[in-house]
């Protein structure tokens, strides 16, 4: 397979996650009043019950490709996406739309362990940096334009067929895989499926300091995104007013993400990981913390919300794609087990963060802004704390 095939079949596997969780934002008040869901904020649960199945089933995917292999794990994965999605589809009740929600996300896990470590068996260093900020700006296309698909969706078909999207979206990547993919784990790179050796292999995940530093770093900055996408609907039609633009300026908003991307892909190999990345975070930080003034300020408007967002989302790409490069980086030898970890401190402290962030919601955007500004410095201080104070430079640190 050639490399821009392997690039968007890589692609293709984060966006049946990105999918699960942007497609359905319009569609929140029609499911929660079909389901008879009572409190807007109770309608966060959908996006959060996936997030917490998501990131949980990590930890199993990662041993399970180490010895098996990453093509029959992600085969695995993908099948229960496509089952569960299914049940989605035909849940009855609100209980039963969060259980099929977990379970999908238990599948899609796959996608977001096997990709990274599939990535890492055929690249390193920078060049694994590229790979995945390439794989990025396909895989960023689906939070531009899933928002609008679920749109679409709901105005010609009843909610339930934005689930019966994903179940197809997820036969496509199957087929594509079984046809195409080759096992990338080297024979001599299996662990054998042992308490012993996983536990072994677990502890180098959990005791590697640039690994550990990087991966809460992610984890504290991606609970401000997730916080977002919790508040996203109500914050742009009951707050600002965007109705039927909220699609159009959720995409542009998204669309900073694919930009910045594309910019580290160019970046990344002459100015390397951390300084671009230590540089990303501190922008954020300022475009959150000016964004948290003018809310409780009282100055916030439809498109003041939108440009600020967008240079927090094209700083959060910049950040968060050589954030994970950097903490896989020193566990090569380990990827899939890496992956998993990280994957799962990640996605689970991110979402419970992000809930919570999102519980806050009270009418304005002052707690949504105030959680960005915060995210952001908590995880400034954990990149101090992994550097030893060093910020900026090209060199790596000490593990």
């Amino acid at each position: 397979m050639g490399s821009r095939q392997f690039i968007a079949l890589i692609a293709a596997m984060m966006a049946t996650n990105a999918l699960a969780i942007d497609s359905m934002l319009p569609a929140l008040p029609q499911i929660g009043e079909a389901l008879g869901v009572g409190s807007p904020n109770q309608r966060q649960w959908i996006l959060t019950a996936y997030l917490l199945g998501f990131g949980a089933a990590q930890l199993v995917y990662g041993s399970l490709a180490d010895r098996f292999g990453r093509k029959p794990v992600l085969l695995v994965g993908l099948a229960l996406y496509v089952l569960f999605a299914t049940l989605c589809a035909f849940s009855t009740s609100f209980e039963m739309l969060l259980v099929a929600r977990a379970l999908c996300g238990v599948g899609a896990a796959a996608t977001r362990v096997l990709s990274v470590s599939i990535v890492r068996d055929c690249y390193s260093g920078r060049q694994m940096a590229k790979v995945m900020s390439l794989s990025f700006i396909v895989f960023l296309a689906v939070p531009i334009i899933a928002p609008s698909v679920g749109q679409a969706i709901v105005l010609v078909a009843p909610w339930p067929w934005i689930f019966g999207v994903l179940a197809i979206f997820g036969l496509l990547v199957i087929a594509w895989t079984a046809i195409k993919l080759p096992e990338t784990l080297h024979p001599q790179d299996r662990v054998p499926l042992e308490v012993k050796p996983v536990l072994a292999a677990f502890k180098a995940c959990l005791t590697n300091r640039v690994a550990v530093g990087y991966t809460l770093a992610s984890t504290l900055v991606l609970g401000g995104l997730f916080g977002f996408l919790n508040s996203a609907q109500q914050v742009f039609v009951d707050v600002l007013g965007a109705g039927k633009l909220f699609t159009v300026i959720f995409a542009g908003i998204a669309a900073g993400i694919a930009v910045s991307s594309l910019i580290n892909s160019r970046i990344v190999g002459k100015l390397g990981m951390r300084l671009v990345s230590h540089v990303a975070l501190c922008g954020y930080i300022a475009f959150a913390g000016v964004h948290a003034l003018i809310a409780l300020s009282g100055h916030e408007s439809l498109w003041v919300f939108a440009f600020m967002q967008a240079g927090m989302m094209f700083c959060f790409g910049l950040t968060m794609s050589n954030f994970g490069a950097l903490a896989m980086e020193p566990l090569g030898h380990l990827a899939g087990t890496a992956a998993s970890v990280q994957g799962f401190i990640t996605t689970i402290g991110g979402a419970l963060f992000g809930f919570w962030i999102g519980q806050l919601f009270d009418g304005t955007v002052g707690p949504l802004t105030l959680g960005f500004t915060g995210s952001g410095l908590a995880g400034l201080i954990a990149v101090i704390i992994t550097e030893k104070g060093r910020l900026f430079h090209a060199g790596p640190s000490a593990n």
